[in-house]
């Protein structure tokens, strides 16, 4: 039998997320399988079923004390105040997905 793929489940559960959305488009980029809204990164589907999260860095140290962790690129360089990660166990739960999804799609406004 074979093992569930972490990113595989996650990404479907994105896809599932963004179907009645309009301007969505799915990517693969940083190693993730990623969703761009208007064509900018919201979020990414991790190998271990961690989500990757744009964010308005004016609210990153809030996002980091409901879960998020600073978001790492290639070995232990940080991506900055933008980024973060939600490990899997935090997103189990669809209204907790839905929050951080969210987060990621709102980040289009700071970005301009």
């Amino acid at each position: 039998m074979d093992t569930p793929d972490p990113r595989e489940n996650l990404a479907q559960r994105l896809r599932d997320f963004f179907a009645s959305r309009g301007n969505v488009r799915e990517v693969r980029m940083f190693g993730l399988q990623s969703f761009m809204v208007d064509d900018r990164l919201a979020v990414g589907a991790g190998p271990n079923g961690d989500l990757l999260v744009r964010t308005d860095p004016a609210d990153h140290e809030e996002l980091l004390r409901r879960g998020g962790t600073a978001a790492r690129m290639g070995g232990d360089r940080p991506m900055g105040p933008g980024w973060l990660t939600v490990p899997s166990v935090r997103i189990d739960d669809d209204a907790d997905l839905a929050f951080w999804i969210t987060v990621g799609m709102d980040s289009r406004r700071a970005a301009g």
